[in-house]
């Protein structure tokens, strides 16, 4: 296959993307680029065309207006080798475009800021830069496409081996691109019919974070998707189980809803037993006196910084998980004398996510349930009326 010989660059995101130009152009590769990557490529003495001159057309309408034409396109979407194809290009001054990397306008960053205006959603709306990475994904058989910063350095690679990329690592790209611009657009769909109530439609996109080992049970096939890691993080212990997931996924809810030290053990997300006290390690005697047997194999999930006192009373029990906004030097040292024990650090809290559970046909949605229940909210419809020390423990 021939070797790359054009690049578009355009990204909001400019994470690596001087180095990545340098290396092209030691490649021999032209680079063209628009707006503010094209200023970032100068100033760091990038040769650069910018897409104006390339297209003899003028950026306008504050930029709404710069890739959208036929000499980008064309060049993305032609196919290499075919005699019409090729014979239009020539005709109307078409060169070929083998590499783009785009990556888009930051619309759910601007969206989930508090206050964030009308006006500013609807212009980080990006039109531009998903129709060339869709023109790029579609002819991936002759064309490298890149809309994550992480992917530059392999696609350097291959360029640098061999001068292209091959067919396996643009088939994949492609495959990110697609799936990207669709996240992408569910996000702009769900802000746009969402302001009020639940979402007129539903859509889900979500990146494979990985396979695992198997669902619920063993026959079942399972992975897990989204931004998991964002909220958790493994330092200790075997990879985690589907159901390990769910597990600790509840047992850090349940802990969060309490306001002192805290212990939940939970077995199949159900709660073996709760206990709130002064210290984390009195809070696990009265979560564990609750039920002496089932937490065997559990889910433990605090909500203080777990230490020594109450590492050391986990650490005489069978544990799966132990989940923690944080580990003492201490604990650690403890509890990774059990090498099979997984330890979870909780790195923020969940506390604005639809709350989404499948049934047959369709799904059930319905807000995030993070109301703090206190005494104001307590009716009492008994005869007795119930003591300081039993309204204590509802609550």
């Amino acid at each position: 296959m021939a070797k790359i010989q054009r690049a578009l660059i355009s990204v909001s995101d400019k994470t690596g993307v001087v180095e990545l130009a340098r290396q092209l152009q030691a490649a021999g590769v032209e680079i063209i680029s628009t707006g503010g990557t094209a200023r970032t490529l100068k100033a760091a003495g990038v040769p650069v065309k910018d897409i104006s001159e390339f297209t003899g057309f003028p950026e306008m309408m504050d930029g709404r207006v710069k890739t959208l034409h036929p000499k980008v396109h064309g060049g993305l979407l032609y196919i290499r080798g075919n005699p019409e194809h090729e014979a239009a290009a020539a005709r109307h001054g078409i060169l070929p475009i083998d590499l783009v990397v785009v990556n888009l306008y930051p619309f759910a960053q601007t969206v989930a800021k508090p206050n964030v205006t009308w006006h500013d959603a609807i212009e980080n709306i990006d039109i531009g830069g998903p129709s060339m990475l869709r023109s790029a994904a579609k002819n991936h058989a002759s064309v490298t496409v890149v809309v994550d910063p992480a992917d530059y350095g392999r696609v350097l690679a291959e360029i640098q081996a061999t001068g292209n990329t091959s067919e396996a690592l643009r088939r994949e790209l492609a495959v990110k691109v697609f799936a990207t611009t669709s996240r992408y657009d569910s996000a702009i769909a769900g802000f746009l019919g969402g302001t009020e109530g639940m979402p007129a439609t539903l859509t889900i996109s979500l990146p494979k974070v990985q396979d695992l080992r198997y669902g619920e049970n063993p026959h079942q096939r399972a992975a897990l998707y989204g931004d998991f890691g964002r909220y958790f993080q493994q330092l200790h212990g075997k990879e985690l189980s589907y159901n390990n997931i769910l597990d600790l996924t509840a047992a850090a809810g349940l802990v969060a809803e309490f306001q002192d030290p805290t212990v939940a053990i939970i077995k199949h997300t159900n709660p073996c037993g709760v206990g709130s006290a002064p210290t984390l390690a009195a809070a696990w005697e009265l979560a564990y006196a609750t039920d002496r047997q089932a937490p065997f194999g559990g889910i433990i999930a605090v909500n203080r910084p777990l230490d020594d006192a109450i590492a050391k009373l986990i650490a005489e029990i069978f544990s799966e998980v132990i989940v923690a906004p944080a580990f003492t030097n201490d604990a650690l040292a403890i509890l990774q004398k059990k090498k099979n024990l997984r330890l979870i650090k909780q790195l923020s809290a969940v506390s604005d996510q639809l709350s989404v559970r499948t049934v047959t046909g369709g799904m059930l949605v319905q807000d995030a349930d993070n109301r703090l229940v206190s005494a104001a909210d307590l009716k009492v419809v008994t005869k007795r009326e119930p003591t300081q020390a039993e309204r204590h423990a509802l609550l």
